[in-house]
């Protein structure tokens, strides 16, 4: 059993959340504070593969829990990086300032923020990817490679693999790119985020296993010879969004889903394709937005803080036909972001209703903070997102009061956008299962631990 173990002798804030029932619109939670040091262990333990048409991967949080600054700066690049994408004419013109030059600030591309372990080429070659609901086109590093940045596995050798396969500039798949490159009739991506990481190489067929006993696949991909960012280990970007180059859309997944673990644990869970979703899964439409189709829209109506409605109109997360606006689920996002006057609205609704709590000062983008250093529970205002017909994803405690130091602070894991756009982070979506299914253009939201 291949596994790989990081340590991290970083002191850090560890918490247990347990729910107390106090009434309908308030939830409680106890919380103790330890500072440890803390070794996080990245376990490859793929699920015994079954004559099936689903399939499942173990999942894994990687992140030390040392560096919320580090992840805060990453994820500002993120948020900058989804936006080029709603900008087509600045998104098909973005490139590489100097493919040579050192990238300092952090990764924008999936961010590094959840990994996953699948196999490449025949035989197969085991590999950590970040998995990206935001990007189509999967990539990984491949030799010759020059520069590269540093990965946990070996770099990926073409040379070594039976069934690579260079596409040629005549085929579908090339067309497919947004800016295809040729060079000696061979398809060329060249692949630039918010921050300047980038990845360029040849567009390649290869096969793609899942797990180490899983289905197999052949796929168009990326095989990088030019890449910088800081991809926190990973081979590359498993592309899991919307467009027809992206991994679900190869391999004709009719779903797929994940539930997304703590940091804070050594936890992995597991990402789905094909499977059903949970049956007390709450669900709303995926809307599809032209301006943008890698990219997964959810439609909600509003947001509830302690059982009441915020007041922000209706339209405010919905996509309007110049393809502004809406509310985006993705994996690599950190902090849910709200256009602002929205965010106000939610935030001054969660203040008035935490008036008992002892305030602290804000931690960069998260202006709302609380002194919990002497406190064994505390009670705060349910949150829950609120579907046109009635129903409410209840979101977890410990997805909107994060701890940001060792000290007992916590603060709202919301912050502002200046423009008519939301974005559902990962923090928001932890310890709750989420359905993308595809077939019937529905996503849906499990209570679940992971």
């Amino acid at each position: 059993m291949a596994h790989i173990t990081l340590i991290f002798l970083t002191l850090v804030l560890v918490f247990s959340l347990s729910l107390l029932p106090h009434n309908a619109n308030t939830t409680s939670f106890e919380f103790s504070t330890t500072i440890l040091n803390v070794t996080a262990i990245l376990p490859f333990k793929p699920k015994p593969h079954q004559p099936s048409s689903s399939s499942s991967l173990p999942l894994h949080p990687i992140d030390s829990g040392n560096s919320l600054l580090a992840r805060l700066g990453r994820d500002s690049a993120r948020v900058t990086y989804i936006l080029s994408k709603l900008d087509n004419n600045n998104n098909r013109n973005l490139k590489p300032n100097n493919l040579s030059s050192p990238v300092t600030s952090g990764v924008s591309a999936g961010n590094g923020e959840y990994f996953v372990r699948i196999g490449v080429g025949q035989p197969s070659q085991q590999f950590y990817m970040v998995i990206d609901t935001g990007s189509d086109l999967t990539w990984l590093q491949c030799e010759p490679c020059l520069p590269c940045y540093k990965q946990t596995d070996p770099i990926f050798d073409p040379a070594t693999s039976s069934s690579y396969s260079v596409i040629p500039c005549d085929a579908k798949s090339c067309t497919l790119l947004d800016k295809p490159l040729c060079s000696n009739r061979n398809c060329h991506y060249v692949l630039v985020y918010g921050d300047q990481s980038y990845s360029t190489g040849n567009l390649v067929t290869e096969m793609v296993s899942l797990g180490q006993t899983g289905s197999t696949n052949r796929i168009a991909m990326g095989c990088g010879h030019m890449n910088q960012g800081l991809f926190v280990g990973a081979a590359g970007i498993l592309g899991l969004g919307g467009g027809p180059l992206s991994f679900t859309s190869q391999i004709n997944a009719t779903s797929f889903s994940y539930c997304l673990v703590d940091r804070g644990t050594n936890k992995t869970s597991s990402l789905e394709f094909n499977s059903a979703r949970p049956a007390d899964s709450v669900t709303t439409r995926l809307v599809k937005n032209l301006k943008a189709g890698s990219l997964y829209y959810a439609a909600f109506s509003g947001v509830s803080v302690g059982g009441l409605k915020v007041r922000v109109p209706e339209s405010t997360f919905k996509i309007d036909e110049s393809g502004r606006g809406g509310t985006i689920i993705d994996s690599g996002t950190v902090i849910t972001r709200l256009q602002r006057e929205a965010y106000v609205a939610v935030r001054d609704a969660f203040v008035a209703k935490t008036t008992h709590l002892r305030r602290a000062p804000g931690f960069l983008i998260l202006d709302t903070c609380y002194d919990l250093s002497s406190e064994r529970s505390v009670r705060v205002p349910k949150v829950s997102f609120e579907m046109s017909d009635g129903k409410s994803w209840v979101i977890p405690p410990r997805g909107y009061m994060i701890p940001v130091d060792a000290k007992g602070t916590f603060c709202f894991a919301f912050a502002p956008l200046p423009m008519p756009l939301s974005i559902i982070g990962n923090v928001l979506q932890q310890e709750t299962h989420v359905t993308f299914d595809l077939a019937n253009s529905v996503i849906g939201f499990s209570p679940s631990k992971c």
